[in-house]
């Protein structure tokens, strides 16, 4: 059951994610949209309602309106961005498509990520990535003290993703006033540059943001500067990496050369080579020409696409159940303004030839496809803005509990990809509580995450472990902490206290739950995969 709850971003500054203080608005003055992506981050700054993109220097002074999302080991440390890809070319450990690691749904704050013969936390890679950020914003007078930033993670982004990238950014400085879905900040991106295609009778945009190395779609309902969104999907698995992997091989391939006699340098450039080549194409190229060890290889273009359809396809197949279908099989887009293609990988020129196949004339690509989620955050930060947003948890969630002594387990489904979010300034997301006479000595709680939860309740898509709560209805093991719980057995046991649980998703996307014995008042609450108190 959703609640209606709108999304105010014009009041955004006086929200509080976890970790951030309540008095932003006091000691800041500068608005920033950051794009944490998969293969470049970008960031744009609010500007008097212009949201200029910010650009970076690379070694040899050249300005990038993004810096690569990469890091690299040199001399024992970790270095980022254009210094991870110059020490990648001198031979240096290199980390590509971190966010990749992020969407694990195993992923938590010590996953291990090894760089060379060191290992480091994945909490720590993005943090000291972020820093680096940091220090490269400054160089262009970029006071961060006095900035305000609203980020953005994939919209089927497990809850372990967001928290760990939240942690991350307030770990390296920056003060978060929120998290959106990368597909709903495009959203805004395209009421600003596209207004007029909006009219009474046609109000949704279905945004197509292909990324580096993720691939989402939203459904977005926008009734003059209000969005909402109306349904979510994504893959963790899919974007513009797999192309350059794809392209890779068929190099490779044609070279009569295996992947494990390249040295990782040699691999580097490869794919260096193949994501240069594919962004630089044009629906006019015929030819791909990449150089492998003094060798000119030389690829037809129709062979690429011809190679690459099934990825693109996915996409598609992903996108139609957010539109309705008629009778022939066709797409009903009688309600939609625009399908509005996103991302730095929906630049590759089958992408938009597939989709306009599919839906014809209304189908329109963002001026800047790789920065069009960082202006949207940007214009999402910008006090001056009105703009407002309903957002959805775009992924299921529920718990196994504890049956028949402990004997079985039986999924309760407590939220759906439907269920919204809270907004920023406090007002209330769905809020669900439960209530029962405890039957056994201690509650033991295995929460999850899914991709969707069926009619019948039960999960299903891929199934993410969210965080084990172990909780004591026995007032007489209330001394003892989790570690200590989990070494008793779970008894069956009569006339237990009567427990309520309380669920809140917040701002952020994240699911905050409080436990509670209501005979006496014992509570314990926690934001999961996090515990508060």
């Amino acid at each position: 059951m959703a609640a209606d709850t709108t999304n105010s971003l014009d009041s955004i500054h006086s929200g509080t994610l976890p970790g951030t203080t309540s008095d932003t608005e006091a000691i800041t003055d500068i608005d920033l949209g950051i794009d944490l992506g998969t293969t470049r981050t970008v960031v744009a700054l609010a500007d008097r309602g212009n949201y200029p993109v910010l650009s970076f220097a690379d070694d040899n002074g050249d300005e990038h309106d993004f810096m690569p999302s990469l890091t690299a080991l040199r001399d024992g440390e970790l270095v980022h961005g254009f210094a991870a890809r110059q020490a990648a070319h001198q031979g240096a450990p290199l980390l590509r498509s971190l966010k990749r690691v992020l969407a694990s749904p195993t992923l938590t704050a010590s996953t291990p990520v090894t760089l060379g013969e060191r290992t480091f936390s994945a909490l720590e890679v993005l943090t000291s990535y972020l820093r680096h950020l940091r220090t490269e914003l400054s160089k262009q007078d970029v006071d961060i003290n006095r900035a305000r930033a609203v980020v953005a993670v994939p919209a089927h982004a497990y809850g372990a993703q967001r928290l760990l990238t939240l942690e991350a950014f307030q770990g390296a400085g920056f003060c978060v006033a929120a998290m959106l879905n990368e597909p709903s900040a495009a959203g805004f991106e395209y009421t600003h540059r596209k207004a007029t295609t909006v009219s009474a009778k046609r109000t949704r945009v279905l945004v197509y943001d292909l990324g580096g190395g993720t691939f989402d779609t939203s459904l977005v309902d926008v009734i003059g500067t209000s969005h909402e969104v109306l349904a979510s999907h994504g893959l963790g698995d899919l974007g513009g990496d797999d192309i350059d992997l794809l392209m890779a091989t068929m190099v490779l391939n044609k070279a009569g050369i295996a992947e494990q006699d390249l040295s990782h340098t040699e691999l580097d450039d490869l794919l260096d080579q193949c994501r240069d080549a594919k962004e630089h194409l044009t629906p006019q190229s015929r030819r791909v020409l990449i150089v492998l060890r003094g060798q000119d290889i030389v690829l037809p273009v129709a062979d690429l696409y011809r190679a690459s359809t099934p990825l693109i396809e996915r996409s598609l197949a992903t996108m139609a159940p957010l539109i309705g279908r008629l009778d022939d099989g066709s797409p009903d887009l009688t309600d939609i303004a625009g399908v509005y293609l996103v991302g730095g990988a929906s630049g590759f020129p089958l992408v938009p030839r597939l989709v306009r196949e599919r839906f014809g004339r209304r189908v329109h690509r963002s001026p800047y496809p790789g920065a069009s989620t960082a202006i949207g955050l940007a214009i999402a930060a910008d006090r001056t803005s009105d703009y407002d947003l309903t957002d959805r948890l775009s992924r299921g969630f529920g718990v196994f509990r504890e049956a028949d002594a402990g004997h079985r387990l039986t999924f309760d489904a407590i939220l759906n990809p439907e269920s919204v979010q809270a907004s920023p300034d406090g007002r209330e997301g769905t809020v669900l509580t439960r209530e029962y006479d405890a039957a056994h000595n201690i509650g033991w709680y295995r929460f999850v995450e899914c991709a969707d939860v069926d009619e019948a309740g039960e999960p299903r898509g891929e199934i993410a472990p969210y965080q084990d709560i172990v909780f004591p209805f026995d007032v007489s093991l209330r001394d003892m902490d989790d570690q200590e719980l989990r070494t008793y057995s779970v008894e069956r046991r009569d006339q237990g206290p009567r427990i309520q649980e309380h669920y809140r998703i917040d701002e952020a996307g994240l699911v905050r739950v409080t436990i509670t014995d209501l005979t006496d008042g014992y509570s314990r609450r926690y934001v999961l995969g996090r515990r508060t108190e």
